[in-house]
Formats: structure tokens, sequence, C-alpha cells
């Protein structure tokens, strides 16, 4: 048996990891009269231990074998969704998601993948997009991540990115909601975000760029919400920073999160993190660590953290799907930095193994959060 994370996300990422129990794969069998494939069992794709695939990955797209398409019917509802191979998608060059930005973003096991479902309907409804069940959610990511068995790389060579699309398509010229949907999954091998261990970032906050604002979209994973962020992130990346951190667009002083995750502050035997509102993305690894930390005595708050607390943190870490949890080694405000790291980031790499183990299959699931595919 060998490890292996899986990933997946709307635009950007949502996570869950596997397991591998055994090295079957799969091939193409007949297709229905819907033009779908179904994937069999077959060891046609076999791959040696000297495959040298791995080897050269990144975090770019890898053409797999097969993506997942389903089209929404009139009535909203969705249908008639299967596996097709891997290639271009057919779309209206006058689709609303080009015009208006309608898009939402052996054994496996994965992680939470009704929450994401779930997560994706409320989404959905928010950009007035209909949006499969999370029955139908869990079926496409099932097949999806089954029929790709074979771009699952080894644990030590990196994992797989599971990426659920919601688009808007047919012609629309009005501002008004697209006439039929998309719902669409590909796969991607990308490299290990934690190669050489878990590596403390270096963060900036901004000061004149917000990431969301109240009556907009960032309590969603909407295509909106990281164009706006591109400038600050380049400048950021520029100066030699890893990320940046964000801050309330009304008073400018409270914490909101990093480009795409979740900050988390630790004081003593406190953990505090943003409350949930109408600009705070609700992370599905936020609300695991949540619950995590909870199970293992740490007081944790929920409400509006002022920048001034990163000055008297003991630790610092975000958390996001791709991330899990990432110690801050340093974060820099209008040109003072504060470094983090005396206590060895206890808190940070305690909560991180805590996760991953149970995202793994190394410790039994007393939470209930994976599901084991066969």
């Amino acid at each position: 048996m060998f490890n292996v994370q899986l990933s997946f996300t709307n635009t950007t990422i949502f996570q869950f990891s596997s397991s591998f129990m055994a090295q079957h794969h799969l091939q193409l069998a007949a297709t229905s009269s819907h033009g779908w494939l179904r994937a069999t069992p077959s060891d046609a794709h076999s791959e040696t231990s000297a495959d040298k695939r791995w080897d050269s990955l990144a975090f770019n797209p890898v053409k797999t074998d097969y993506i997942y398409v389903m089209k929404s019917c009139k009535d909203g509802s969705f249908s008639n969704g299967g596996l097709r191979q891997y290639g271009n998608i057919e779309i209206s060059p006058s689709a609303a998601v080009l015009n208006y930005g309608q898009n939402k973003n052996g054994s496996i096991i994965l992680f939470r993948v009704e929450e994401n479902g779930l997560r994706m309907r409320v989404g959905g409804d928010r950009m007035c997009m209909p949006a499969p069940t999370i029955e139908q959610f869990v079926e496409a990511v099932t097949s999806t991540v089954s029929a790709n068995e074979r771009w699952v790389p080894p644990s030590n060579k990196g994992f797989l990115h599971v990426q659920p699309l919601l688009m808007g398509n047919g012609p629309v010229l009005s501002l008004i909601p697209a006439p039929e949907f998309i719902f669409l999954i590909y796969v991607t091998p990308v490299r290990n975000y934690f190669e050489g261990g878990l590596k403390p970032i270096n963060v900036v906050v901004e000061n004149d760029i917000h990431r969301a604002t109240l009556g907009g979209v960032g309590n969603i994973k909407a295509i909106g919400n990281y164009a706006g962020i591109m400038k600050a992130q380049a400048k950021a990346k520029a100066n030699g920073f890893s990320d940046v951190l964000y801050l309330d667009s009304i008073h400018n002083r409270y914490l909101e999160e990093f480009s795409t995750a979740n900050v988390f502050i630790v004081k003593d035997n406190t953990i505090s993190t943003p409350v949930l509102g109408r600009t705070i993305l609700p992370g599905i690894t936020r609300k695991s660590i949540i619950e995590i930390a909870h199970r293992q005595g740490f007081k944790v708050e929920e409400q509006l953290v002022p920048v001034e607390e990163l000055f008297d943190a003991d630790e610092v870490f975000c958390c996001g799907n791709a991330v899990c949890v990432l110690p801050v080694g340093s974060i820099t405000l209008n040109g003072k930095r504060v470094d983090y790291g005396e206590s060895g980031f206890v808190v940070s790499q305690q909560l991180y193994s805590a996760l991953a183990n149970i995202q793994m299959g190394l410790i039994e699931d007393k939470m209930g959060w994976t599901t084991l595919l066969n």
C-alpha cells in the first residue's frame, strides 16, 4: 500500500486525499447512446516503478485521460452526464461565462466530498446558476477520479487535482443568467506542495487592494474573486513575498483572508480566525481545522480579528485545500516585519498532522469525513 493525496477545486482549490490500495487501471469500453464513455478495470495502462512522468511535475495542467461533462436541462436540472476523452469542450463564443464571468468555480479516500458539492450549490444559487445535486456531484467526482486512476502520482511524487467547474453557456448579450449551464470535471497531476517539508511562508499585508466587499461574492468560489487580486499578488511576489494577507474593505483594519486560504492566529491556548460573513470564504479545510482544534482542547474564537493582533501572536498559519495547513514565518505591515517560529510552529504542525492523517487514511476517521472508493 502507498499513499497519495488528491485535491479538487472550483476555480481555485478544494481538497480531498486518497490512499491507493491496488494497482489496477482503467480502459475505455463501449460508448452509450449519449456518446459518453464507460471506464472498466484493465491492465492496459499499468505502469512500472521506472515511470518518469512524475519527475517533471509542476503546478501546470497535464492532459489526462477523461473529463466529466454534464449539461443543464431547460428546467435547470442536470442529467445525462458522463465521461469523455480529455479535450476541448464546445462552448458558444457569446457564452455568459466569457461575457460576465458567470463561473463557479487500489482504493481512494475522498475527503468531505459532500461538503464540496453543497458549497457548489450554495455558490450557484448566489450566482443564479442551477447546480448538480450533491448526489450527482459525488458520482461525477468518483467517476472521474476512478477513470483517471493511472494519473495519481506515487505519494512521494505529487498528487491529483480534481477540478469541478460550473459555467454559464449559450448566447447572452444582456446582463441576465445564461440559458444553459455546463458542469465539468477535469483532473491533473501536480507535484507535492510540501517538497522538503512544511516551509513557513513570508507574507505582506495589503492596504490598498481588497479581496472582497460587502454585498459582493467574496463568500463563494466565484471567478471574479481572484481577478481583482492579481495585481497585489504580482507586486508581492516581485518583492520577495509568498502571499498577500487582505484586510476588510470598510475599516481596512480587520483580517480577512490570504489570496486563496483562510487565516488563523495562535496565542497561548486560543486560536482566532475571522468570523464568516459576506466576504469570508467558508473553507472546508477551515471548518475541519476548527473541529479538530476543539477536539484537541484549544479554544477557538471566530470573530473580527484586528491586524494589530499579528504583532502579539505566537503563531500564524493559513489553511486551504492545496496547502492543508501552512505556517507563516513572517508578516510585513507598512514596512514593519514580525517573525514567528520561536515555538517551532508546534500548533501548526500538530493540526496539520491530525488533518493529513485523516485525509491519507493513516488513522481511523472518527469524524466521518472520508469516503472510500474501491
